[in-house]
C-alpha cells in the first residue's frame, strides 16, 4: 500500500530524544544515528508547516513518578544531571514545535498531547524516538486506544536491545499502524 502523509491532518511526535537518555546503548540503531533521522524527519515537517511535537520525560524530585514493586532491578536514583531532560541540540527545537513533558512512559498519560492534536484537527501520527519498546511502544498503544492513524519509523527509533526493538516492530506496531522508513515518510509528504 502506497504511503501518503497528508501534513495537515498529520504530526510528528519524537519521543525522549533528550541529553540523559540518548547517550545510552542503541540497539539495532546507534542513538545517533536515530537523533539524525528524527532531526530530518522535524526539520522536513516544518519546512511543509507540519505539526511537530517533542516529548522528553522529566521529573523535579521523582516523586510524579512510577514507583511500582517490580521483579526486575530498581531504575536508578533520582540522582540525574541537571540537563538530562534537555532536547539533544540536533532536534533544533523550534517556537512552532509543540514540547510535551511526561512522568512515565506514555506522551498521552497527564499529558495535553490529545488536547492539542484534536485541536489542530490531527488524525494521523508519525512516530519515533528511544525506546522502541519503552516509551515510543507505550505511546503506540495509548494513541491506538484514541483512534490515531500511525505510521511508524522503524530506522527512527532504538531499542535498548535489538530483540525488544524487534519485538515491536514485528508482533505490535503491524497490529496498531504501518511501518516504514524515514525515506518512505519524508518522500510520501504531501
Amino acid at each position: 500500500m502506497e504511503l501518503k502523509v497528508n501534513i495537515a491532518s498529520t504530526a510528528l511526535v519524537v519521543i525522549d530524544l533528550q541529553k540523559g537518555i540518548v547517550g545510552l546503548q542503541g540497539a539495532p540503531y546507534a542513538t545517533s544515528d536515530v537523533v539524525s533521522r528524527c532531526a530530518e524527519l522535524a526539520k522536513v515537517f516544518r519546512e511543509h508547516e507540519g505539526f511537530v511535537v517533542l516529548v522528553h520525560v522529566g521529573s523535579r524530585d521523582g516523586k510524579d513518578m512510577l514507583h511500582p514493586i517490580t521483579d526486575a532491578a530498581p531504575q536508578a536514583p533520582m540522582n540525574r544531571p541537571a540537563d538530562f531532560a534537555d532536547f539533544v541540540t540536533e532536534l533544533q527545537v523550534q517556537p512552532t514545535d509543540h514540547l510535551v513533558t511526561k512522568h512515565q512512559w506514555g506522551a498521552f498519560f497527564g499529558t495535553d498531547l490529545d488536547l492539542q492534536l484534536r485541536r489542530r484537527s490531527i488524525d494521523t501520527i508519525v512516530l519515533c524516538g528511544i525506546a522502541t519498546n519503552i516509551g515510543v511502544e507505550t505511546t503506540a498503544r495509548e494513541a491506538y486506544q484514541r483512534q490515531y492513524q500511525q505510521i511508524f519509523v522503524s530506522d527512527a527509533m532504538t531499542g535498548l536491545s535489538e530483540i525488544e526493538h524487534d519485538h515491536t516492530l514485528r508482533y505490535i506496531f503491524p497490529r496498531i499502524g504501518r511501518i516504514r522508513t524515514t525515506e518512505q515518510v519524508v518522500n510520501a509528504i504531501e
